[in-house]
């Protein structure tokens, strides 16, 4: 019984750690691999041959250098639209992208001129002193973390500013000692 939970208990971590497989990427499978393979290399070939029509025929209707495939006057209009367009929008992009680095680089220099909001020496006592407070409260952390079930007697639970007054003292007891 205990082999057949922990077998359990291992699948569930593998499928829990595993969201998705992909069958190209595993040995064998050759077929797949092999016709996934054509249909990207087919796919890209759809995209590049159009591309290198209409740079051919652009190039070869408005400098002379290559016999354009095509020459319709409204398609090098439209070329020419779109250049327009893209570049619009890339100027648009920098502007955006300059002016949120502006923004950022300034919110980043207050907040520098402000660090350290904490103190890495206080903070470090304080995880001690907390550490102590739950050991003496609720018992070892091995026993803390491993249980599955624990039941907090009334008296144990923790007050709303409990932690509060635990720093408190602590910070009181640092200021004694100075």
């Amino acid at each position: 019984m205990a082999s057949k939970n922990k077998q359990n208990a291992d699948a569930d971590q593998e499928q829990h750690q595993q969201l998705f497989t992909d069958e190209y990427f595993d040995k064998g499978h050759w077929l797949l691999k092999i016709w996934q393979t054509l249909v990207a290399i087919l796919s890209w070939v759809c995209v590049f041959i159009p591309v290198a029509v209409t740079v051919i025929s652009y190039i070869g209707t408005t400098t002379g250098r290559f016999k354009p495939l095509w020459s319709y006057g409204e398609g090098i209009f439209e070329i020419k639209f779109l250049a327009v367009v893209l570049l619009f929008l890339a100027a648009v992009a920098f502007i955006y992208t300059v002016a949120m680095t502006i923004i950022q680089v300034r919110r980043r220099d207050r907040l520098v001129e402000q660090w350290p909001t904490f103190n890495p020496i206080d903070q470090k006592v304080r995880k001690t002193e907390l550490e102590k407070f739950m050991d003496q409260r609720f018992g070892e952390p091995e026993f803390r973390e491993n249980v599955r079930n624990y039941s907090v007697p009334p008296e144990k639970n923790l007050d709303t500013d409990q932690f509060q007054k635990l720093f408190d003292q602590q910070r009181e007891g640092v200021q004694k000692h100075d």
